[in-house]
């Protein structure tokens, strides 16, 4: 057994993570980061928990682009073949849930 206290957590570089648990084919991670990632579309559904700090989660749809401005306690779900990137508001940590191996 542990408690993680997500606020304790800060990688060395933008988004370091603590591998929480794998579940089957899936990994649940704590990430840090004050930097954006990248355009992608996973493999595989991803839940997407913002613990601290705020993110503007981008996504892209038929060519258009939208801005999801996530705090503290919200959930982004992307499907199958969502196209996002996370834009962090300064240094942020989320808990993301997705198929092990996933970009």
């Amino acid at each position: 057994m542990r408690t993680i206290l997500p606020q304790g957590f800060t990688g060395t570089r933008a988004w370091d993570a603590l591998d929480i648990e794998r579940i089957g084919d899936a990994t649940i991670r704590l990430h840090w980061t004050d930097q954006p990632y990248k355009w992608h579309v996973n493999d595989g559904p991803e839940v997407f928990v913002v613990l601290d700090g705020a993110v503007d989660m981008h996504t892209r749809q038929d060519g258009v682009e939208q801005v999801h401005r996530l705090n503290v306690g919200n959930i982004f779900h992307a499907e199958d073949g969502d196209e996002h990137v996370a834009h962090p508001l300064g240094g942020a940590r989320v808990l993301v849930i997705e198929r092990a191996g996933s970009v």
